[in-house]
């Protein structure tokens, strides 16, 4: 009945006409809490009437130019702001509009870094499985998500994939297998070539495809010697876990080298919470190292996009980040979420949730549920059940917006739910969560126990 091309073809979406804090509200006036930020976006909450503001002054003065003819006061303040985030070296923003676009930009430039060196060997990637960065080409190419792959395999390059550290998965070897430690890296660099290989690209925590999985402490330490090691470029994307989401600004800051100094990368992403969803943003962080690099042989990036360093999107940016700062959400984001950690795991523990339940992981306002058919034994759910979507669609029912992820376990198979409400979550709204969760679990249990005719879902 819509003219609109949605990605869902099958489904009618019922229609959003209000947002306040954690809760969305359709044109029947159901009210939905918002446990997933959208897609782990809205990390301040809807309808905060001062971002909306600072928009609309701003269109006012200047809505456009183009990126390579001027600049604006608002790119330039943005800019200043992320380099004061960031103290443990100097970086220069570039600002584009989604996730995905940072990541591609990211990638090109590293590879241009590399040729502007005169190292033109140098065009390997080396990005994990499960991972994702998103959806255009070069993106996706990095991203170890099949479904979009069997379509696209025919467009896409040929990206070097190691494991992820992913502990709930870590196999018998457990924080000492080559995933975990980071040894897959090197062994990859070897195997590939070292003169070959141009950049590494991770989520510092995992995003939706490891379910909000934290590599162990050292990880980190191990990738940033390997890459220095062998001239490789370490590009943190942190489109979904930067901005507060993990109760530090950057998830890069939960780690430290053996000598107690930040994980320093080449390049660093963001999207999504930048802006709190309230206008199109992402940025390319690089160091000035690399930029001087492509500055001292007389070019330029070679990335151009018409709505890069759009002064309206950076205004709201701007007032996104002040927001967080006035009212302490980051630190808020720690505190509550630990809270939120801990009843997550509570409300999923005994019953029928826990039936379905294999691990509760995360950190600060970022959670996972993995769903599993036999929790002893971590067997995955049969794709074919589309255990996610049932749970989600229940939980929907129910007015409680999850957002699910599938094929973690093996490329195929594999259930989980992402939990990444707004910081502003009240100690009463997460309990309405937690309640809501609960009861869509029990639901979901059942009716996988109807449709495959089994008192226990582990006989599946």
């Amino acid at each position: 009945m819509s003219d609109v091309f949605y990605r869902k073809l099958h489904k009618q979406l019922p229609a959003i006409v209000k947002g306040e804090g954690v809760w969305l509200t359709d044109a029947a006036g159901k009210r939905y809490l918002d446990a997933s930020g959208g897609a782990m976006v809205c990390n301040i909450g809807h309808g905060v009437a001062e971002i909306a503001d600072a928009i609309a002054e701003q269109a006012r003065k200047i809505a456009y130019v183009n990126g390579t003819q001027f600049t604006s006061e608002p790119v330039e303040e943005l800019a200043t702001m992320l380099a004061a985030r960031a103290p443990w070296a100097s970086y220069k923003s570039y600002f584009l509009s989604s996730g995905s676009e940072a990541v591609e930009a990211a990638l090109k430039l590293a590879r241009q870094y590399h040729v502007e060196r005169g190292d033109l060997a140098r065009k390997t990637i080396i990005a994990r499985s499960p991972g994702y960065h998103g959806n255009t080409l070069l993106a996706l190419s990095a991203s170890a998500r099949e479904h979009y792959r069997r379509v696209y395999a025919p467009w896409l390059l040929d990206v070097v994939m190691i494991d992820a550290p992913y502990p709930y998965r870590a196999g018998p070897l457990g924080e000492a297998s080559p995933a975990m430690t980071g040894d897959a890296l090197e062994t990859a660099i070897l195997s590939a070539g070292p003169g070959n290989v141009a950049a590494f690209i991770a989520e510092p925590i995992g995003g939706s495809s490891t379910g909000a999985s934290v590599p162990p402490a050292g990880y980190y330490a191990r990738v940033r010697e390997i890459c220095d090691r062998f001239g490789v470029l370490f590009i943190a994307d942190e489109v979904l876990t930067g901005a507060g989401r993990t109760g530090k600004f950057f998830a890069l800051e939960h780690f430290r080298t053996r000598d107690g100094k930040p994980v320093v990368p080449d390049i660093i992403t963001l999207g999504k919470g930048l802006n709190g969803g309230y206008a199109a943003l992402s940025a390319v962080m690089a160091t000035s190292s690399v930029v001087e690099t492509i500055a001292k042989s007389g070019g330029d990036f070679q990335h151009a996009q018409t709505y890069s360093h759009h002064p309206v999107a950076a205004a709201a940016s701007i007032a996104t980040l002040k927001y967080i700062e006035r009212n302490g959400l980051i630190e808020r984001a720690a505190t509550m979420g630990a809270r939120l950690q801990q009843r997550l795991r509570d409300a999923t523990s005994s019953g029928d949730p826990a039936e379905l339940v294999g691990d509760v992981r995360g950190i600060g306002m970022l959670a996972a549920v993995e769903l599993v058919a036999d929790a002893q034994t971590k067997r995955p759910f049969p794709r074919d059940m589309k255990v996610a979507e049932t749970l989600v669609a229940s939980a929907l029912e129910r007015g409680l917006v999850l957002w699910p992820n599938v094929g973690h376990a093996d490329g195929h198979d594999g259930d989980l739910v992402m939990i990444a409400p707004a910081f502003t979550l009240t100690p009463s709204e997460l309990d309405e969560l937690c309640a809501r969760l609960k009861d869509a679990l029990a639901a979901c249990a059942s009716k996988l126990r109807n449709v495959v005719g089994r008192a226990k879902l582990g006989s599946i």
